[in-house]
């Protein structure tokens, strides 16, 4: 591979310093070229204002091998970016005649009437390469100059993601700019804390010295990332690592790369012939989707409730009234008689409940705001524990389906590997 390049991201729109927008670009490239074997050197969100534009783009311009703009190359008056920055550049917008017919169709398919604006979209700098876009309007564009690489690319994710893996990627690939290949192993662990997760990796920093061990932790999954610099290991020694991490995370070791709790759930369900239903409160459909998301999940996903007040839980999953009325909605009592009733509802042979107080109101002495039961239904038994989880109410809901999840999961595999004669306690973490 040739030097590394210093790569600079400019994110433009207002949408993001207004906060109306998550910068998710930022992550998202990051990651790829991370996996490719460099990383950014630094990102700037910029507005749709013309000075903003041309301001972060000529000083990238300075510093940069490449630059990666995106954003603002769309058919509104707000769309600067195209304009800006071949004036900056000193290159004219030329009519891309090819492009043009390709929008028209692509317009015209939608059943709208093609208007100036959109062909305002085929005009390109100077020079530039078009970056097809299978799934808009606005090319991205390639434009090659003294040495340096500058991509433009459209705002829309479902727009961007695509055509940077088939169209960036590969160039980059020929250029000897990124690696052909992941130049590190990812895991992913979920049930276990961070600082316990690094307590357990740690020893095997010190048994490779070249080895880099990254961690990042989100809503009670922790991935880890084992990488080197300059090469010292291959990919086939940091995989042999990796299995080495496999070994001492144990149960806690859901899978390599990103897998979704959700996913591997299915998949050995699937194996086995068996379903999964779900009840939930306070969680508001979360843990259903978790399902929902895997492409073929109806072959075990058997279905969900939301039960959000109790007249539902009584109507529908069958709970006790009395047992209501002694317990109260958000107790164990009531998380195990929702995964029961869940079970029984939809014919499943697991069922996973959630009960709790998400926040920010709500709460008690005895089980103040971010308490959670989690009811575990299974063919040899039925359970519940009691979590509690700090943080706003979207970050309570995800660490309650992400931990139900990851019991649900260890129960599965369990059950699968070595199918228990009689009931016995489950993982409580």
């Amino acid at each position: 591979m040739a030097s590394r390049k210093k790569i600079e991201l400019i994110t433009i729109g207002e949408e993001l310093l207004l906060g109306l927008r998550l910068n998710g670009h930022l992550s998202w490239i990051g990651e790829q070229i991370a996996r490719r074997g460099l990383t950014l050197s630094r990102n700037t969100s910029v507005s749709d204002q013309p000075e903003d534009i041309e301001q972060s783009f000529t000083e990238a311009w300075q510093r940069a091998d490449i630059v990666i703009t995106t954003g603002g190359l769309g058919p509104t008056a707000d769309d600067r970016t195209r304009e800006v920055i071949a004036e900056t550049l000193g290159r004219p917008l030329v009519r891309h005649l090819g492009w043009e017919k390709i929008l028209e169709e692509y317009i015209t398919n939608l059943g709208r009437k093609v208007l100036p604006s959109h062909r305002k979209q085929a005009l390109i700098p100077e020079g530039a390469e078009i970056l097809p876009n299978k799934n808009g309007t606005a090319p991205g564009l390639w434009v090659s100059a003294k040495g340096k690489i500058l991509i433009m690319l459209p705002g829309p994710t479902q727009e961007l993601q695509p055509m940077f893996r088939d169209e960036v990627v590969p160039r980059l690939e020929m250029l000897e700019i990124l690696r052909c290949k992941d130049h590190f192993v990812e895991i992913r662990t979920a049930g276990v804390g961070e600082s316990v997760v690094e307590q357990m990796v740690a020893p095997l920093g010190e048994k490779y010295p070249h080895l880099q061990i990254a961690y990042c932790a989100m809503d009670g999954v922790v991935d880890v990332r084992f990488s080197t610099a300059n090469q010292e290991y291959g990919p086939d020694k940091l995989q042999a690592i990796a299995d080495e991490c496999r070994t001492i995370l144990g149960d806690d070791f859901v899978g390599f790369g990103q897998p979704l709790l959700g996913q591997i759930i299915n998949d050995t369900l699937r194996e086995e012939g068996q379903t999964v239903a779900v009840a939930e409160s306070c969680t508001g459909g979360f843990l259903a989707n978790a399902f929902t998301d895997i492409p073929g999940s109806s072959k075990t996903f058997s279905g969900g409730v939301v039960c959000y007040n109790n007249d539902a839980k009584v109507q529908i999953l069958g709970v006790p009234e009395c047992l209501l009325k002694q317990h109260g909605a958000v107790s164990a009592e009531t998380a195990v008689a929702m995964a029961a009733g869940a079970a029984e509802k939809f014919s499943s042979d697991f069922a996973a409940s959630v009960t709790g107080f998400a926040g920010p109101g709500g709460g008690t002495l005895e089980s103040p705001v971010g308490t959670i039961f989690i009811g575990l239904h299974t063919p040899q038994g039925i359970w519940s524990k009691k979590c509690n989880f700090p943080g706003t109410r979207v970050t309570v809901k995800k660490r309650a389906v992400n931990m139900a999840l990851d019991w649900l999961r260890r129960e599965v595999l369990r059950q699968q590997s070595d199918p228990p004669p009689e009931a016995i306690p489950p993982y409580l973490g």
